[in-house]
């Protein structure tokens, strides 16, 4: 008869561990780094990719997690910098701290401000699909955007059924694919425009200028509220 006790158990790693797994994984990347690939069979090449990407977008989603464990210590303050997205930019050197704190929002798992036990992630398929590295940073987005589009009047249920469905797409199809078939998921939860109030077009409004070039132009991108569109629309009738 097996003693239960005595059969093997494979221990969760302790947060004390966090510093040697970190040493542990630099040590790893130089190997890999120069190990290389040219004496692998053509499979292994493939098969390679696909496992560095994979664990690329793993590390990316724990990296998220460390982004919410700084804030909630106010690390980003005690640090110097005025905001975590300035903590994000200069002490993690993160090149578009904006979207990267947006996913990480959308699909961390932070802790209940009273309890301190940790909430289910906003899209918590979708953070799942990321953790496993399912689904890259760009698929995140792009059923990120699908999802935001969603008029907060449709039913909690559909928007968790359509939360499931966009997962699904994404781990099998581009970010591109991911916008086209969001687009019919929208059409048939709103199909008449009807559902989309002010409230919804006052959430999606932005506009964001970037750096002055040297030239003295700059790019500028936007989402517009129907008003400002028409009014935009006439001035440049104008122009």
């Amino acid at each position: 008869m097996t003693d239960i006790a005595s059969t093997d158990v494979v221990d969760e790693p302790s947060p004390a561990e966090m510093p040697d797994l970190l040493d542990e994984l630099d040590t790893i990347v130089d190997k890999l780094q120069n190990t290389g690939f040219t004496q692998l069979s053509d499979a292994e090449v493939d098969d390679a990719g696909m496992r560095i990407e994979r664990a690329i977008t793993r590390l990316t989603y724990t990296g998220n997690q460390q982004i919410v464990e700084a804030d909630q210590r106010d690390l980003p303050r005690k640090s110097g910098y005025r905001s975590v997205i300035d903590y994000m930019k200069h002490r993690l050197r993160i090149a578009y701290p904006g979207k990267r704190l947006k996913q990480t929002r959308a699909t961390a798992t932070f802790p209940d401000l009273t309890t301190g036990e940790p909430l289910e992630p906003t899209h918590p398929t979708l953070a799942e699909a990321f953790a496993k590295g399912q689904v890259g940073s760009a698929h995140v987005h792009a059923v990120m955007d699908v999802l935001d589009q969603i008029p907060h009047a449709v039913d909690h249920d559909v928007k968790v059924a359509a939360e499931r469905q966009m997962t699904e797409i994404a781990v099998d199809h581009t970010p591109a694919d991911i916008t086209n078939l969001g687009a019919r998921l929208l059409a048939h939860l709103d199909p008449d425009g009807t559902l989309t109030d002010d409230t919804d077009r006052k959430r999606r409004r932005n506009l964001s200028v970037n750096r002055q070039r040297a030239d003295g132009t700059a790019k500028m991108t936007a989402t517009l509220t129907p008003e400002l569109l028409a009014r935009i629309t006439m001035l440049l009738a104008v122009w």
